[in-house]
């Protein structure tokens, strides 16, 4: 039964993948958007970071980037669930011999290895510009551990928003705020840059935690308290949404 179960997740995510693949607009918002940022921010704004080089700069702000690219490719998981819910897709292999929660697990498998994808197309763009690190294989372990539980968090996010919203518009709407909040916190400048009531929420909000962490592990350096501080907001995360997206899934799908 667990092997049919694991073999029906494949397949939907396999299915969700061929979307992407097809989908020349995903790919733009997934990495080239990003990307764009990245450059812009470079050579466009780096000159009056005053952090010495570009490349310096590559390497403070691309913790930022790499959260605003979740931010839009969780986006498109949102999407393709509000399609699937929409057309009756969800119904229509509810009727086949397959786990009823493969489908939805399909989404968020597929999540995780396009966002994966996503992550790794910007770094290798960030090293052509001049990034590079000191960090040893731990730390980048523990970087990729930081983005994966990022990833998921912000994944059951995009479900129960995909699972809830009444128009595509909707669907997608959630993200906004999520590619927002990297502005607002030490993704691009220091908090202590910032006025002081702007800098009391870029300093206790969750981006700030995890960039951070990323940064000092990139660095090879402790993350601190901040990795403990990052962990907490994403298992929250991750918990509230999980069991609000299982409800409303219950609720419209399985009802």
């Amino acid at each position: 039964m667990t092997n049919y179960f694991f073999h029906d997740i494949a397949t939907m995510a396999s299915r969700s993948m061929k979307h992407i693949f097809r989908s020349a607009d995903t790919i733009i918002t997934m990495a080239v958007t990003p990307i764009a940022l990245m450059l812009m921010f470079v050579y466009v704004f780096g000159g009056a970071m005053h952090t010495g080089t570009s490349a310096s700069y590559v390497k403070y702000l691309l913790p930022g980037i790499l959260l605003q690219a979740i931010a839009s490719g969780v986006a498109y998981t949102s999407y393709r669930l509000f399609i699937d819910v929409s057309k009756g897709i969800f119904e229509r292999f509810h009727s086949m011999p397959i786990s009823q929660s493969a489908v939805l697990w399909g989404h968020i498998l597929t999540s995780l290895v396009s966002n994966a994808i996503s992550i790794v197309v910007i770094v290798l763009v960030a090293w052509v510009m001049g990034f590079r690190s000191s960090a040893d294989i731990l730390d980048w372990l523990g970087v990729a551990g930081i983005l994966l539980v990022v990833v998921l968090a912000l994944t059951w996010l995009a479900v129960l928003a995909g699972l809830s919203a009444k128009t595509v518009d909707g669907a997608s709407a959630f993200s906004y705020p999520l590619i927002f909040l990297p502005f607002v916190s030490s993704a691009f400048v220091p908090t202590s840059s910032m006025p002081a009531a702007v800098r009391i929420f870029a300093e206790n909000q969750p981006v700030t935690a995890i960039v951070n962490t990323i940064r000092a592990l990139l660095n090879n350096q402790s993350a601190g308290n901040n990795i403990w501080i990052a962990l907490a907001w994403c298992l929250g995360i991750t918990i509230v949404a999980y069991l609000l997206a299982k409800r409303t899934y219950k609720k419209r799908i399985l009802n």
